[in-house]
């Protein structure tokens, strides 16, 4: 596995009511050395004790730890954000605004920043959640040249990713399998794979 070296594309991974299960399905279809480093948004109780990224390395050999203020993103990691707070990326570093600014916002958050920092090589996915979060930041990643995904009708619960493609910001409705699929061809072969 390759360490401590910057990742070929950031992938966002947006979620909430359901999404822990299809978290689990797309990191058991990912193999560890993509070459891009995995950030995963979820809608959490401010006063939570997370162990999602506990949860989530139990289905990937890359590390997975809570994003803090400072760290480096990595290739072949795996970061979560942490309860009540907002998770920005600048230069490939997190920054984390705590407490959160808004309730059910952290995707779009996350994913706007995703998109100013890294242009072209974001890529965000959105998977099982109530409402809309995500839209926007869908909007955003395609905006600055990114590409984005979202959970076919296999989703726990779809109006996060039904809301996204009604909106006209997602480039691909997949399974999760299908989403690990595009994802490998894209860290091999660059976004001209999909595109």
């Amino acid at each position: 596995m390759i360490k401590n070296v910057r990742p070929s594309y950031i992938v966002g991974i947006g979620g909430s009511a359901g999404a822990l299960k299809a978290y689990k399905e797309l990191l058991d279809a990912l193999p560890p050395n993509t070459g891009m480093a995995f950030v995963f948004v979820s809608h959490l109780f401010p006063e939570a004790s997370s162990q999602l990224a506990e949860i989530l390395s139990r289905h990937t050999k890359m590390p997975a730890s809570v994003a803090t203020t400072g760290m480096e993103i990595r290739a072949n990691h795996i970061y979560v954000i942490a309860p009540n707070a907002d998770l920005h990326i600048k230069a490939k570093v997190f920054k984390v605004i705590s407490p959160r600014i808004k309730r059910n916002t952290q995707i779009d958050v996350f994913f706007t920043s995703l998109a100013e920092s890294e242009g072209k090589r974001a890529i965000g996915i959105i998977l099982s959640g109530y409402d809309g979060d995500g839209t926007e930041g869908c909007k955003q990643i395609k905006a600055k040249g990114g590409v984005t995904f979202a959970q076919n009708d296999t989703a726990e619960i779809s109006h996060m990713s039904t809301n996204a493609q009604a909106a006209g910001v997602i480039d691909f409705v997949m399974s999760l399998k299908q989403i690990a699929d595009a994802l490998v061809r894209i860290g091999n072969n660059g976004l001209r794979v999909v595109l």
